[in-house]
């Protein structure tokens, strides 16, 4: 695909890099040249300098043969203004991001009125993310699939974990319900296992399961299902202002450690019933005397990946018992991150890239068989796959024992009709199933492409 992104700062980097990874012809416009030149030495695209809204740069773009244009500049308005213009020069499809807090409530009639395809918001999205976690505080990871009716739930096993040193095959009789193990992390290396794998301490675990009933897989496994009740966010930033709202309404106690009077002043305007304190939140008297070692929850939103590492690593030394949450805003080195004792770790970038990503491929697709949900797992080595199955050849109504499947690959679920299947041999795709896949082979963008 032919596709034009409008910015070139750390979102657009991302969500370039993820782009150019899946082979589409990208050009990136931006007013900063050490920018563009820093993308052309790392990626195959061509840069062109000055502003993304002038008709005549979008023009030398080659934005009237364009199939897709993303605005990811810092200026919601100018985002906004060059879908407008690029709608208008007759691209079909178009993605906005567009994060100033005042435009929340807007955001779908603006979608509508623009004819944008997607309004992205990377803060609030990310918000949300870190409020599903707080809710589930004994999982590491949380992605939802069939419009939140199944989960993905990523947990660490320790020496109390009932699954340790067992058989992935006998583990059933543990889990017990429509409930899988779909994948296993160990160390650097990542594994979709078979029935023989044997788990063990430490291993990072990814189980299938209705949303409905992960509060109970936790229990059963013996981690901390409560949810929080007081909850601290080091840093004033959009996402902490985001997530305070969904933490408020959900009926948590927040704090917001934010060292800018100015920002702090805001906040205390636009947040009530949250405590606002200005200080610095890597001042570790401060942490003390506000109560940090009691807290339920801590989220680490502040300007550095430093900051933030550094500050969860001492919340979990003073409370072990807290869930920390820990913002990363580099997406290299990430080998290194996941050695530090870290609860979760949320990359705003990424998920902002992945959704862009997933809608690309559901464009992409011309059999029908839409990637309706895409996620990256372990660094991006593998993608977990949401398709909604329509009639394909090969494919559906033969059994799955049958399929001549790719290697690296593996059916996770079917969802068909508000019904959850754990998949055997003997069971088929039927037109209509939602069915969800994990795999090593990148850019899958139909059905077809899970065979060899």
């Amino acid at each position: 695909m032919r596709i034009i992104i409008v910015g070139c700062g750390r979102v657009g980097r991302s969500i370039t890099d993820q782009l150019s990874a899946e082979g589409h012809s990208i050009t990136v416009i931006d007013n900063n040249p050490k920018a563009l030149q820093k993308i052309y030495d790392t990626e195959n695209v061509m840069p062109i300098e000055g502003n993304g809204a002038s008709y005549q740069k979008l023009k030398e773009a080659g934005v009237n043969a364009c199939d897709l244009l993303i605005a990811v500049t810092e200026a919601d308005e100018l985002n906004l203004y060059t879908c407008l213009l690029a709608k208008n020069s007759g691209v079909g499809s178009t993605i906005a991001r567009v994060r100033n807090p005042d435009y929340i409530h807007d955001i779908h009639k603006v979608q509508n009125d623009l004819k944008l395809s997607l309004a992205i918001n990377p803060e609030n999205t990310c918000a949300i993310e870190i409020a599903r976690l707080v809710k589930f505080p004994g999982a590491v990871k949380i992605d939802s699939f069939a419009k939140g009716v199944i989960d993905l739930v990523k947990i660490k096993l320790n020496e109390k974990t009932p699954l340790v040193s067992k058989r992935v095959a006998d583990c059933s009789s543990i889990l017990k319900g429509e409930v899988r193990i779909a994948l296993v992390e160990r160390g650097d290396e990542c594994f979709i296992p078979n029935g023989d794998f044997v788990l063990q301490e430490g291993d990072f675990i990814s189980v299938v399961a209705p949303s409905a009933a992960a509060a109970k897989l936790l229990k059963t496994l013996g981690l901390v299902t409560g949810k929080a009740r007081s909850v601290f966010i080091l840093g004033g930033s959009k996402i902490g202002y985001y997530l305070a709202k969904h933490l408020k309404v959900a009926g948590v106690s927040v704090k917001i450690i934010e060292k800018s009077q100015s920002r702090c002043e805001e906040l205390s305007e636009d947040l009530d019933g949250v405590m606002i304190i200005c200080a610095d939140a890597m001042d570790e008297d401060i942490l003390l005397a506000e109560g940090i070692e009691r807290a339920d929850g801590v989220v680490a939103l502040m300007d550095t990946d430093e900051e933030n590492i550094l500050a969860s690593l001492y919340v979990k030394k003073v409370n072990p018992n807290a869930k920390v949450i820990t913002e990363l805003g580099n997406l290299k080195f990430s080998s290194v991150f996941e050695t530090l004792p870290l609860d979760s770790v949320i990359r705003p970038k990424q998920l902002t890239g992945e959704k862009i990503v997933r809608y690309v491929r559901g464009m992409q697709n011309t059999l029908g068989s839409n990637v309706e949900t895409m996620y990256k797992l372990h660094s991006g080595e593998l993608e977990a796959l949401e398709f909604k199955v329509e009639h394909t050849p090969g494919v559906t109504s033969v059994p799955l024992a049958q399929l001549n499947l790719k290697n690296a690959l593996q059916i996770i679920t079917i969802h068909r009709k508000g019904k959850l299947i754990i998949p055997t041999g003997s069971d088929t795709l039927e037109e209509g199933d939602t069915v969800i896949i994990i795999t090593k082979h990148k850019g899958l963008t139909d059905l077809k492409g899970i065979l060899r």
